[in-house]
C-alpha cells in the first residue's frame, strides 16, 4: 500500500510540475525583454534588432529593449550576455564574427557551446565581389586570369581580421588558386574607399555599404559570395556559377539565450521569431539593408553553427590565419 501511495504522490508531483511549466510558458514573457546587440547603435546589427524587436513587441505585448554592448569585435557583448540570468528575459543577437570567427582566431572569455542555447538563425547576407571601374576585368574568370598572370601583385581589402570580407578572400585564393595580397583596414568604410579610388584591386564587401556606389557607377560588381543568387542583386551571378565550384560564404545572424533557459521558453521565442520573420514589413525593412530573413528551429541553428565552425575552422587552419592579419 505504501508503495502505491508513493507512486501516486510521485505522479501528482510530476504532473503538477509539468502543468506549472506549461502555464509559465504560456504567460511568458510577462515583463520587458532585453535584446543584447554586440555592435554599436546605428549599425546593421542594431537596426536589425530594432526591426525584429518591434515585431516581437507587437506579438507579446511586452517591450523588447535593444541593449548595445559593443567592443572587442563583439566579444564584450557575448561575455555580457553569457553572464545574464537564464530567466528568459535576456537574449542575444549573435552573428558570424563573435559567435564563430572570434573564438577560432582569438582567446575569448566565452564558450558558445557551453554558455549559450541556440534559438534560431534569423537572417543572412551575401557579400559582393567588387573592383575599381578601372580594373580591366568583366567577370570572375577575367579576374582569375589577371591574378594568375600577375602573382603577388593584386591586392584585396578586408574590414578586419576574421571578417567575412577577409575569410571570403582567403577562400577565393584557395579555390581559384591565385596569389593575391591581403590588405586589412579598420572597418568597411575605409576599405571600400580604397577600392573605389583604385588603390586596392578588389574586395568581398558587405552588400549594404556598396549598394549606393554600385548604383552610382562608382564601383564594378562581379559576383555575390552566396551559394545562390540573392533577391536584392538578381543580376549578379555567384562565384560558383562562374567556375569557382564550392564557393559559398555569407554573413549570418541568429538569436541565442544564456545557457540554462527553460526549453519551453526557447521553443516559444523560436516559434514567435518564425512569425516575425514571415511578416511582409519585417522582410521589406531587412531587404533595405540587402539582408534576407531566414528561419530555423533551435536544433537546426545548432547544427548550422557546427557546420560553419567546421568549414571556417578548416580554412583558418589550412591558411594559417591569425587574429592579427
Amino acid at each position: 500500500m505504501n508503495s502505491i501511495k508513493t507512486s501516486v504522490m510521485a505522479f501528482v508531483v510530476a504532473a503538477a510540475a509539468l502543468t506549472c511549466g506549461v502555464v509559465h510558458a504560456q504567460a511568458y514573457p510577462s515583463k520587458p525583454v532585453r535584446f543584447v546587440v554586440t555592435y554599436p547603435a546605428g549599425g546593421s546589427s542594431d537596426v536589425m534588432a530594432r526591426i525584429i524587436g518591434k515585431k516581437l513587441t507587437e506579438l507579446w505585448g511586452q517591450q523588447v529593449l535593444v541593449d548595445s554592448r559593443p567592443g572587442a569585435a563583439g566579444a564584450v557583448g557575448m561575455e555580457y550576455a553569457a553572464k545574464q540570468a537564464p530567466d528568459g528575459y535576456t537574449f542575444l543577437l549573435g552573428n558570424f564574427g563573435p559567435v564563430l570567427a572570434n573564438p577560432l582566431l582569438n582567446k575569448v572569455k566565452y564558450n558558445v557551446d557551453k554558455d549559450f542555447v541556440p534559438v534560431s538563425q534569423i537572417t543572412r547576407a551575401a557579400n559582393i565581389l567588387v573592383t575599381p571601374n578601372t580594373l580591366p576585368v568583366k567577370n570572375v574568370q577575367d579576374l582569375i586570369a589577371l591574378a594568375r598572370k600577375n602573382p603577388g601583385v593584386l591586392t584585396y581589402a578586408t574590414s578586419g581580421a576574421g571578417s567575412m570580407s577577409h575569410l571570403a578572400g582567403e577562400m577565393f585564393k584557395r579555390l581559384a588558386k591565385v596569389d593575391i595580397i591581403t590588405v586589412p583596414f579598420q572597418g568597411g568604410v575605409y576599405s571600400i574607399a580604397a577600392v573605389q579610388g583604385g588603390h586596392i584591386m578588389l574586395m568581398f564587401s558587405d552588400a549594404q555599404p556598396v549598394m549606393g556606389n554600385l548604383k552610382a557607377g562608382k564601383l564594378k560588381a562581379l559576383a555575390v559570395t552566396s551559394a545562390a543568387r540573392t533577391p536584392f542583386t538578381p543580376e549578379l551571378p555567384t562565384l560558383a556559377e562562374q567556375g569557382i565550384k564550392g564557393f559559398a560564404a555569407a554573413n549570418w545572424w541568429g538569436i541565442l539565450f544564456p545557457a540554462g533557459v527553460q526549453k519551453a521558453m526557447v521553443d516559444k521565442v523560436s516559434t514567435d521569431l518564425g512569425r516575425a520573420l514571415a511578416d511582409a514589413e519585417v522582410k521589406k525593412n531587412l531587404g533595405m539593408m540587402a539582408i534576407e530573413a531566414v528561419y530555423s528551429t533551435p536544433p537546426q541553428f545548432a547544427a548550422f553553427i557546427q557546420s560553419e565552425r567546421k568549414l571556417w575552422g578548416n580554412l583558418i587552419r589550412e591558411a594559417k590565419i591569425t587574429g592579427n592579419q
